[in-house]
């Protein structure tokens, strides 16, 4: 794994399919930089999240209300939402402004995983 100078807090988000959760990840932008095969680290649009294989005495993710969720904080916004526009959680996660000052839009990820990408609006021309 390279070194990074990257500082922050970072999901550990676990799977019930971590092999099918990378290709999520990757068409979200990200890329392995690391791990194992139970345990995997993506890289992107200046982030990093952790996945975990579910189940076998770790962490059991339900099949539906899944509570976790990963917020991608980033002015890469519309980017990342074209990438993944048949994702978008609809009505509700559309890419807007929100009341509580974030531009931002909600992804369906694997195992029900919330995914939302923002940045504040006021960081934003027009916003």
């Amino acid at each position: 794994m390279p070194d990074t100078e990257t500082i922050g807090a970072f999901a550990i988000v676990p799977s019930n399919d971590l092999a099918s959760a990378i290709p999520f990840w990757e068409r979200l932008g990200f890329s392995r930089t690391g791990g194992e095969d139970q345990y995997v680290i993506m890289e992107g649009w200046g982030c990093e999240v952790h996945l975990t294989q579910a189940g076998g005495g770790a962490w059991r993710v339900p099949a539906e209300n899944n509570p976790f969720g990963v917020f991608i904080r980033t002015p890469q916004v519309e980017a990342i939402a074209a990438r993944v526009g048949d994702l978008v959680i609809r009505p509700g996660g559309v890419l807007r402004h929100r009341e509580w000052g974030m531009y931002e839009v909600g992804i369906a990820g694997p195992d029900n995983l919330l995914v939302r990408i923002g940045w504040p609006s006021s960081l934003i021309k027009g916003g």
